[in-house]
C-alpha cells in the first residue's frame, strides 16, 4: 500500500459527500494516510459484538465509528462555514492551507 496525501487532518470539521450519512458534519478523530481513510466523530457508526475482556468487562454490543474513504469527505472552512476545496499558499515563507471560496488561510504547516 502506498501513502496517500490527505487534504484533511485530525481536528478538521468535514462534511460527508456520499453514502448513508450524506450531508452530515463532524470532526475528524483519526486520519490514516496509509489506508487513505479517516474516522469522523458520530458518522458511519457500526455495531460490534464483543466478548467480556479487561477493557470491557461487561461485553455485549458496542457502537463505534468505522473508517470512511477520504475522497468521501470535504473540509468545511471555519471562516465562511461552507464545504470547500483546498488551495495551497505561501504565507511568510511557510506553506498554508487556504479556502478556495473565500481565500481565508485555514492553517499553516511547516
Amino acid at each position: 500500500m502506498s501513502l496517500v496525501k490527505l487534504h484533511v487532518k485530525k481536528g478538521d470539521n468535514v462534511v460527508v459527500l456520499s453514502g448513508k450519512d450524506k450531508g452530515k458534519q463532524g470532526k475528524i478523530i483519526e486520519a490514516m494516510p496509509k489506508k487513505g481513510k479517516v474516522i469522523v466523530e458520530g458518522i458511519n457508526k457500526v455495531k460490534r459484538h464483543t466478548k467480556p475482556s479487561l477493557k470491557a468487562p461487561q461485553g455485549g454490543i458496542l457502537t463505534k465509528e468505522a473508517p470512511l474513504n477520504v475522497c468521501k469527505v470535504m473540509l468545511v472552512c471555519p471562516a465562511c462555514n461552507k464545504p470547500t476545496r483546498i488551495a495551497h499558499k505561501q504565507v511568510n515563507g511557510k506553506n498554508a492551507r487556504a479556502c478556495k471560496k473565500c481565500g481565508e488561510v485555514i492553517d499553516q504547516t511547516d
